[in-house]
């Protein structure tokens, strides 16, 4: 990679000033103050600076968001512009704005047919939350108060605040804070890698009933008169980027339709093309009844959350406002005009661009350099694709799945490895598991770059492994 010079950054400074001022997330306090943080101070297309002048190809686009990479004026002017005419006014009382507007009818263009409204706020963590309050108050208004419980997946992501953690199915997310609350409860994931020998399930379509039975016995244990929701990613992004095995939605369906208990699709990383579809729900088979978005929507140059609502909640909620209820939920934020009008930029260029056609046709090929540079790497136990998202799980041994002990933090040292070959991947939480998802418009060139970098990065910590006894 390219080293640039002359930047007019301080990076001691600005580390020292980190170490001293900032209180990051999913940091490890002693980790920041022992090693200071990689500051990052210009980005353009798949490529990101840091402070002291080293370029990194940025293979996580951020987190799973930065969809049409970084640097695009269409964005940045639509920012300006509209900063400039009505930079913010809340949505409350009635209250709404023309970025807004323009963006809820473009957006429901977009959705699947069976999608009426589009509900605004600024992360995928509240858009949970929202579903949450909507299938409580859903049910509230047809008279069933005790149906509450939502049900979701071990290692599932679904955010970090109080309801959306407790979705959550990562240990990490609940140690410490007392969560999930009593309404959550959780399912196995869909893992054809580990979960489904152990079943003796020998087909994807035996492994998906096997799981759909599973949730039926939940729902029946619990009382179906109880159970409101399953909330589920179409595919599995920080839970170890897991696509779903064959007739898995369509199974879980049929259970869902028995008990009268609604589908939420969490698509804050795999919508708006990030699998090769604008909703990747649609091409999984899944037909839910609220579709949870952010990340994409504007690829991360403004935070914006966008809930889609299906014709069978919304209905209700029409009926009841009759008699003088009001869905009291919101946000300062909701609808927040300068974060529409980015929105709306963004999704120009991605239709202008055929972004998500682009997806499509460039997986296979992206699957392949991976394939190609890692897989008989001998910490490699599987990749795993959907899309422009991947997943390399790592093992002490190959034939046997082994896992290397947890104290190894091989997802981490691997992602700091590849920073020393200049490409940023991400080591998930409580796994070890390196996940990838590039911007729509990596290039090539750049994929194999990237692939490089990661099999060096994996052949340096295979080597301390070994000198270390552990494999």
């Amino acid at each position: 990679m390219n080293e640039h010079v002359g930047q007019e950054f301080d990076n001691a400074a600005l580390v020292s000033s980190d170490r001293g001022s900032f209180f990051h997330p999913f940091t490890a306090i002693a980790d920041q103050q022992a090693n200071g943080a990689l500051v990052m101070v210009e980005a353009k297309g798949s490529r990101i600076i840091d402070a002291s002048g080293k370029e990194f190809i940025d293979a996580a686009a951020g987190l799973w968001c930065v969809n049409v990479g970084y640097g695009r004026r269409e964005i940045s002017d639509a920012i300006a512009a509209q900063s400039q005419k009505l930079p913010y006014f809340h949505s409350f009382n009635g209250i709404s704005n023309e970025p807004s507007i323009r963006l809820s009818e473009k957006l429901l263009s977009l959705a699947p047919k069976s999608m009426r409204r589009v509900f605004y706020g600024s992360s995928g963590s509240d858009a949970n939350d929202t579903a949450v309050k909507m299938l409580w108050y859903y049910n509230i208004c047809r008279g069933k108060p005790e149906k509450r419980k939502i049900i979701s997946r071990d290692y599932a992501y679904h955010g970090v605040s109080v309801a959306s953690g407790s979705l959550s199915g990562i240990p990490m997310v609940h140690q410490n804070f007392g969560i999930p609350l009593d309404f959550a409860r959780h399912v196995s994931r869909p893992d054809l890698y580990r979960d489904a020998p152990l079943r003796q399930c020998h087909t994807e379509e035996a492994y998906s009933a096997y799981l759909a039975n599973e949730l039926d016995q939940m729902i029946r244990a619990e009382g179906a008169d109880t159970v409101a929701g399953f909330v589920a990613e179409p595919v599995m992004g920080t839970g170890g980027v897991l696509p779903p095995p064959r007739g898995y939605f369509q199974e879980i369906q049929k259970v869902l339709n028995l008990y009268d208990v609604r589908l939420v699709a969490d698509e804050v990383i795999t919508g708006y093309g990030r699998t090769g579809t604008w909703f990747a729900s649609e091409a999984c088979g899944m037909k839910p009844d609220l579709i949870l978005t952010a990340k994409g929507l504007t690829s991360g140059y403004l935070p914006l959350s966008a809930v889609f609502v299906g014709d069978q909640i919304w209905s209700v909620f029409e009926e009841a406002s009759k008699d003088g209820r009001v869905f009291a939920h919101g946000f300062t934020y909701s609808g927040h005009p300068t974060c529409a009008a980015a929105a709306l930029a963004n999704l120009e260029i991605i239709e202008r661009e055929g972004l998500v056609e682009h997806v499509a046709a460039i997986a296979g090929d992206f699957r392949a350099a991976f394939d190609a540079a890692i897989g008989g790497c001998a910490i490699v136990g599987e990749i795993r694709s959907a899309g422009l998202m991947m997943g390399v799980e790592l093992v002490a041994d190959r034939d046997t799945k082994a896992k290397l002990p947890a104290t190894a933090k091989i997802a981490g040292r691997v992602a700091t490895a590849a920073r020393r070959h200049g490409v940023l991947v991400r080591g998930l939480p409580n796994s070890d598991i390196i996940a990838l998802s590039p911007p729509f418009i990596v290039t090539e060139e750049e994929i194999a770059l990237i692939a490089t970098g990661l099999r060096n990065a994996i052949e340096d910590v295979t080597q301390e492994l070994r000198s270390e006894g552990l494999i």
